[in-house]
């Protein structure tokens, strides 16, 4: 377990047992949250921790800011979308788009990272959001290919169609069909390749990134070329990316800006990162969950709590489900302030001083 886990361990009682609830849960989704809205969620929290993983690589591992991370997660969306598209819908024309969008996003991000990591903080943040404007722009001017504003819905192979079946088999009362095997891919990737990460910030790599990540000069000073570090996070971090918007096309079966392209993504991501606890990616687990399942809810307990308040006017209208972004900003403020270091930094800080109190 320990090699599995890179030796990067929870350190927290509680937090391990979060983890183990959250994968175990997403494990058995099919069969112990029925329901077609349950699992797209569960599918979705697995895409997200790609997603937010790599991200993390990025800004809690390196210290690097960029706006530009859906740009890759667009790509790979958009990869598996045209292939799918333009070719028979097999495994084949899968692989092939798979394969593009990673040779395109690595491209781009060597190109980002060579150009533009030489400069500092914000500005580097907006030269990727320059990047990623002009890539959304482009996306949707080139409509005979993507689809423009409206995105591509595309066939994906037999095998993960909703209407393939193995027959009358039964597992748990839930039939085997495409839509299980596709959520079984979904979640199986997404496992791969979180394993991975833990791998790469657990390497000698990792912790040169981290030393960057605290002081860039010293470790330019010892011999550590920075720039070329911090261009290989990119490309990294742009890979897992796109395999995350493979994942989530795969899914879906569509794609279009609104997916994988809207800024309100990059804010998610970014939120979602800061609760969990930037440089932990252990946060990217416990932020998705938290955060997806507050979003996908939070709008059915004011519902409720708003239903069972009718008799108080005000505070019914203040609990009505229409204000469940102002509550959503409500809860981040206050994670914000009580997890200062992430749901996971504070964990660990609360182990450690146990463990050190006994």
């Amino acid at each position: 377990m320990i090699r599995l886990l890179s030796g990067d361990l929870p350190r927290s009682r509680l937090l391990g047992a979060m983890l183990v609830l959250i994968v175990l849960a997403l494990a058995c989704a099919p069969f112990v949250f029925p329901g077609a809205r349950a699992l797209n969620m569960a599918a979705k929290i697995c895409i997200f921790v790609v997603l937010v993983g790599s991200y993390d690589l990025l800004l809690g591992y390196t210290g690097i800011v960029s706006f530009a991370h859906t740009m890759f997660f667009g790509i790979g969306g958009y990869g598996v979308a045209i292939a799918m598209s333009r070719m028979e819908p097999g495994w084949g024309a899968l692989l092939a788009g798979t394969v593009a969008a990673l040779a395109v996003s690595a491209v781009l991000a060597f190109l980002i990272g060579l150009f533009s990591l030489r400069v500092r903080a914000i500005f580097f943040a907006m030269i990727t959001l320059a990047v990623a404007t002009a890539f959304a722009t482009l996306i949707s001017q080139l409509s005979e290919w993507t689809g423009g504003e409206d995105g591509l819905t595309f066939k994906v192979p037999e095998a993960l169609r909703p209407g393939f079946s193995l027959g009358d088999a039964e597992w748990f009362g839930v039939p085997l069909n495409g839509k299980l095997l596709s959520y079984y891919l979904v979640f199986a990737g997404a496992v791969l390749l979180f394993l991975l990460l833990l791998r790469i910030v657990n390497s000698p790599f990792g912790r040169v990134l981290q030393a960057i990540r605290e002081n860039d000069f010293r470790a330019e000073a010892i011999g550590y070329r920075t720039v070329v570090y911090r261009t290989v996070s990119t490309v990294l971090s742009a890979i897992f990316a796109t395999m995350a918007g493979v994942l989530m096309a795969v899914w879906l079966r569509y794609n279009g800006p609104d997916t994988s392209l809207s800024f309100e993504i990059m804010v998610d991501i970014l939120l979602i990162v800061v609760i969990g606890g930037m440089g932990t990616l252990y946060g990217a687990v416990i932020g998705t969950t938290l955060f997806l399942l507050a979003q996908t809810y939070l709008q059915d307990v004011m519902k409720l709590a708003s239903d069972a308040t009718v008799s108080v006017p005000l505070l019914a209208g203040l609990l009505h489900p229409d204000r469940w972004l102002l509550w959503l900003g409500l809860l981040f403020i206050l994670s914000v302030y009580y997890f200062p270091q992430g749901v996971v930094g504070r964990l660990r800080g609360a182990g450690s001083a146990r463990d050190a109190a006994s």
